[in-house]
């Protein structure tokens, strides 16, 4: 069996050990806080075929990933990055609110919590270039369970040789996704707020999507939108980028992105490893793949 390696790196107070509590319940023997200089006994270990280190994942620190990453590339063994990021605002709350104390603070890199926030941050900005085959997570407004089930469904029924897209709906009034790599806005679209029978509906219901698709501004919208996203889709998985993310918006992330969004997922899931999102709504879904648990900052670890 080939091995898997997953790092899980990011802002502290992100969602790293949320992120690895998914995968040790998807199978992956998880380790936390790994010293580097150990790496080589890990690859004997490795080599001599113990099945439970088939599927390995590491935590890792700015201050570790280079090493992680360059170890494993001189032995030419694959490696997926998951990058857990939030807003510095909502990292300074969960620390207060938690009351923990950040890693750099402990090692004395740092004096404050904003000071060790921001010389993270810059670490992780030098090594932007480095960060090969990764999924970009942003918890800034999402639960513990809600990263647990993004981790869940990048890595169940897994393939090494798919493009995946996650198109995910968002409301502009509670800020744009961080880890968007296109995000398109849908505002200009006739609005199902404004029709008292659908105010209180989402995109997931057939009212409403059936509303937002009927009309002829998004029919022409749609036909545009469709030769754009072929485009970018071709160009990225030519590039060999393993995982994007298109972020549909609306005013509130209720009717318009969700009905899109929802669209999209049903145009390229038979062409793509796909998921979508709805990031602002309650989990009403029709189906499992929808989410909204918004933000609990005394969760995230």
């Amino acid at each position: 069996m080939d091995k898997k390696i997953v790092l899980v790196t990011g802002m502290s107070g992100a969602g790293k050990t949320s992120a690895m509590n998914a995968l040790e319940d998807l199978g992956y023997y998880c380790i936390d806080s790994f010293p580097s200089e150990l790496l080589g006994e890990m690859e004997s270990l490795m080599e001599q075929g113990d099945p439970k280190y088939d599927r390995l994942a590491f935590a890792v620190s700015a201050l570790e990933y280079l090493k992680f990453m360059n170890f494993f590339d001189a032995l030419n063994r694959p490696v997926q990055v998951i990058f857990v990021d939030a807003e510095d605002d909502e990292l300074l709350l969960r620390y207060r609110f938690t009351r923990r104390q950040h890693p750099l603070i402990t090692m004395n890199m740092a004096t404050t919590l904003e000071e060790a926030i921001e010389l993270e941050r810059d670490y992780f900005d030098h090594l932007q270039q480095n960060m090969k085959n990764t999924i970009h997570i942003d918890t800034t407004k999402i639960t513990p369970q809600a990263l647990n089930n993004q981790v869940r469904r990048y890595f169940t029924n897994e393939t090494n040789d798919q493009f995946g897209v996650t198109f995910q709906s968002f409301g502009f009034k509670n800020g744009i996704p961080m880890d968007a790599d296109v995000v398109v806005d849908v505002r200009f679209l006739p609005n199902p707020f404004y029709e008292a029978a659908l105010r209180n509906k989402t995109g997931n219901q057939k009212e409403v999507y059936d509303y937002v698709m009927g009309k002829e501004e998004t029919q022409e919208f749609i036909r545009r939108l469709k030769e754009y996203i072929d485009f970018v889709l071709d160009s990225y998985r030519t590039q060999q980028k393993n995982h994007t993310i298109i972020a549909i918006g609306c005013t509130g992330g209720q009717h318009r992105s969700v009905s899109i969004a929802n669209w999209l997922y049903e145009t390229y899931k038979d062409k793509y490893r796909c998921w979508r999102s709805h990031r602002d709504i309650q989990e009403e879904a029709a189906d499992d793949e929808s989410q909204d648990e918004t933000s609990n900052r005394g969760g995230f670890r």
